[in-house]
């Protein structure tokens, strides 16, 4: 999903996806794998194989960019809802939600109350509006309101941002494969790097296949699937949780109570304004401005804005997006609970007295070394389960993007469907080797580089989210007015992301403000 970035920096900065000490790249691989069996290893492997070959065939017979793109529009709504669930979940949620209740409490359900608000604004507002317009992407309605540039902009920004921000993802979810693969023995002598980058292609060539083949018909069922596999490991690591403790469910009771563990509401009265305004886990924060942030990932992204456009109708589209909210919700309440369990699993002891230098890797920890051989496998290939819907997700909505927002309007008016079509597979291709080359760029970068890669998505958000809003509020508004604001957005957002400290989901909120300001003072002074 789409976290504050310096949580996920936790992970990927200190290469702890099975997190112990803060290892360096140079010896972070050898210390883990001992938890797996070969068993473990294979069932791994052949999940990755398994998935890429059903993706593929269930996309099979695809015809047209109607039919790749956008499912032929005959998705059942409740397959959309899933797949937008799975979607938004990656390996960097599966390990880090339940850090957070483990450190903390369950006061984060309060931003998934504003998510699901957030929805529920984007299907009775947006989803109309892509549907009068008769839509193929969602910057084909920015096009329709403002012109060509504005969708062609728009559109250019969304595919810089996801290929940064996947291909962290994509390295992030190599490095549990890399120590996998490392343990097996199979290729002894090969350096760290060299079995990141073995992961990364494994990974990345896999999703490819069944993306290439089926398009966004194999990426939706696949994500049914995946997000079966990933939500199922979960709660089977509950179960062994649960048998093992001493009082059963009666020990998480004891534990949460004396800790206030299962606290889920905070006004934030006891904190000072520049402490309010700095903590996103106060009620009124959370449930505003993570309804504006949804509206901007749900309703101006790509990635999930096309899942929608595959529904048979707009009312189709509603139940799909309303409904997935509901759906998050009980995610991460699993998640969420999931901490409690491992605290008191633990005893309540801190990631420091567990060897860990992140909490993000309580988890992860409790995977390779409490879980029986062939179940920690399977919770594995539910990590990879997450990823891979990730990925898929992310090939065909650039691809999408790429050919239907740039290609088509400048150069395809004269193609016909069989050419769209196999142009379309090949961008496809082409953004899988971007999306990989991006992965493997960030084995050698540092932290720092990382983090203003995530950070770009909180740059832009905004932006595109106010854009759309400016172009439904304001009826005579030009293209000029509306890329001038979008632009003008970039730049705050970049120097307030700098300067000034905020909880993290009101930077969507200034972003979008700031496009509509400056857009209606632009259309006034021009007037």
């Amino acid at each position: 999903m789409y976290w504050q970035v310096r949580n996920r920096l936790n992970i990927i900065d200190s290469a702890i996806v099975f997190g112990y000490r803060r290892p360096s790249f140079t010896n972070s691989l050898g210390q883990i794998t001992m938890g797996f069996s070969g068993f473990d290893v294979i069932l791994v492997i052949a999940y990755l194989a398994i998935s890429a070959g059903i993706g593929g065939w269930i996309g099979r017979n695809q015809k047209s960019t109607a039919d790749y793109f956008l499912g032929g529009r005959c998705i059942p709504w409740y397959a959309v809802t899933f797949s937008i669930v799975a979607t938004e979940t990656s390996v960097l949620t599966f390990i880090s939600i339940p850090a957070v209740s483990y450190q903390g409490n369950m006061t984060f359900l309060q931003i998934v109350l504003g998510y699901v608000l957030g929805r529920t604004l984007v299907a009775v507002f947006m989803i109309p509006a892509y549907y009068r317009s008769e839509i193929s992407t969602a910057y084909h309605f920015l096009g329709e309101r403002f012109g060509r540039t504005t969708r062609q902009a728009t559109s250019l920004t969304f595919m810089v941002t996801r290929v940064l921000a996947d291909g962290v993802r994509l390295f992030a979810t190599a490095i549990p494969l890399a120590l996998i693969i490392k343990g097996s023995g199979v290729f002894d002598g090969l350096s760290n790097t060299q079995f990141y980058a073995i992961a990364i292609l494994l990974i990345g060539i896999l999703t490819i296949v069944y993306t290439y083949v089926g398009g966004i018909r194999s990426v939706i069922w696949m994500d049914v699937a995946q997000l079966a596999v990933y939500m199922g490991g979960a709660v089977l690591a509950a179960f062994i949780i649960w048998d093992r403790l001493p009082e059963g469910f009666a020990s998480v009771t004891k534990w949460a109570e004396a800790t206030q563990k299962l606290a889920w509401f905070s006004l934030g009265r006891d904190l000072s304004l520049g402490e309010f305004i700095r903590n996103p886990y106060t009620f009124f924060t959370a449930l505003f401005s993570g309804a504006i942030f949804t509206l901007a990932s749900h309703g101006t992204d790509q990635l999930i804005v096309q899942r929608v456009l595959t529904c048979k109708n707009r009312r189709e589209s509603q139940k799909a997006m309303i409904f997935s909210g509901f759906a998050i919700l009980v995610q991460f309440l699993v998640f969420l609970y999931l901490g409690v369990m491992l605290f008191a699993y633990y005893g309540g002891a801190g990631y420091q007295e567990l060897g860990l230098s992140r909490a993000d890797g309580i988890f992860p920890k409790f995977i390779v070394e409490e879980m029986p051989s062939g179940v920690s496998g399977l919770i594995v290939a539910a990590l990879f389960a997450a990823a891979m819907s990730t990925l898929s997700s992310s090939l065909s909505s650039l691809s999408s993007a790429a050919v239907l927002d740039i290609y088509v309007p400048l150069f395809g008016r004269q193609k016909d469907d069989a050419e769209l079509l196999k142009l379309s597979r090949r961008v496809t291709l082409g953004w899988g080797v971007v999306l990989m080359t991006a992965a493997l760029a960030f084995i050698g970068l540092k932290g720092t580089v990382v983090e203003v890669a995530l950070a770009f998505a909180s740059y832009t958000y905004g932006g595109l989210l106010g854009v759309f809003a400016f172009g439904l509020i304001h009826k005579k508004a030009t293209q000029v007015d509306a890329l001038i604001g979008f632009a003008t957005a970039i730049v705050v957002m970049i120097f307030l992301i700098s300067t000034v400290k905020l909880a993290w989901p009101l930077y969507t909120v200034v972003g979008s403000l700031t496009v509509i300001l400056t857009g209606f003072a632009s259309y006034r002074i021009r007037q």
